[in-house]
Order: C-alpha cells, then sequence, then structure tokens
C-alpha cells in the first residue's frame, strides 16, 4: 500500500476503533489527527473551540492533515467534519483513497452519549443530527462506502475495507 487510507464519517462512527485494527491488517502506521491537533494546540479540541473558534479548528486540522500525509503512508482518521472543506478533500483524494464508515445516526449519537468526551459541535440531539444530515453528502464523494452498524465490530469492518483495497 502505497498511499494513505483516509477514514471518513460521522463523530463516534468509528474511525479510532477501526483505524488501528486496519492499520494492523496493513501493515501500516495509524493516524489519529484529532490528538496531534491537541497537542498542536496545547488544550482538548473542545477548548480550542470554545476560545478560538471553529474556523481556528478547521485551519489546525488542515495543517495537521497535511503533515500527516506528508510522513509516512498510513491509516489515517481526520475529525467528522475534516472532508467539509474542499481544501481536505482535494488533499485527501489526490494523495490517498477516502474510506467512508457510514453508521446511523442513532448508532453515533448513542456512542456520543456514552462517551466522556466533550463535542462542542454536537451538544444536544437535534444539532448533532442536523449536523450529520448536512454531512451525509459530502462523506457519499469517498471512493469506497462501508456499513457501520452496532453489531459489525471494528476488525470486521477492517477485513471488509482491506476487500475493498484488493
Amino acid at each position: 500500500m502505497e498511499s494513505a487510507i483516509f477514514l471518513l464519517g460521522f463523530m463516534a462512527s468509528g474511525k479510532s476503533t477501526v483505524g488501528p485494527a486496519l492499520a494492523a491488517k496493513l501493515g501500516l502506521e495509524f493516524i489519529d489527527l484529532d490528538p496531534l491537533i491537541e497537542a498542536k494546540a496545547g488544550c482538548a479540541i473542545a477548548e480550542l473551540i470554545e476560545r478560538e473558534g471553529e474556523e481556528r479548528f478547521r485551519e489546525l486540522e488542515t495543517e495537521t492533515l497535511r503533515e500527516a500525509v506528508s510522513r509516512v503512508a498510513a491509516v489515517i482518521a481526520p475529525g467528522g467534519g475534516a472532508i467539509t472543506r474542499a481544501e481536505n478533500r482535494e488533499l485527501m483524494s489526490r494523495l490517498g483513497i477516502t474510506v467512508w464508515l457510514d453508521a446511523p445516526f442513532e448508532l453515533c449519537w448513542e456512542r456520543i452519549e456514552s462517551s466522556r468526551t466533550q463535542r462542542p459541535l454536537a451538544p444536544e440531539r437535534e444539532s448533532a443530527e442536523a449536523l450529520y444530515d448536512s454531512r451525509r453528502p459530502v462523506y457519499g464523494l469517498a471512493q469506497i462506502r462501508i456499513d457501520s452498524h452496532e453489531t459489525t465490530g471494528p476488525e470486521e469492518i477492517a477485513i471488509e475495507v482491506e476487500a475493498h483495497l484488493q
């Protein structure tokens, strides 16, 4: 595998859990962008967005994405909204393969509610669902679409992605 594989999908769709499983299968490094962005910003993403706004977060996200993709061939998990920037879409489609983990909103919301991660762009169900609905057409631009359900584990999804890559 020469190029990067970008896992796309809504927050809590499984990018950070499928990523390591897929990377292990393919013998690649796994890069989760969120911790890298937090290290660069010196604070949690929620705090960054609160303090400097979503636009500043998106700028840092693009910068971090560029750095990650320039390092090595890897499985990369950008945040759920990275795909909304045209610059990121162009970069990802030019330098790798985009894979959409298409999880139903109900499953994502269940995971969001049960996680301890603060998600400032999905403070409550109604706005989260509106965000989910608005992003689906952009996720649909991915080269590979994988159905992700609660009964599908990260290993099974990784196997399915690997099959699509063959």
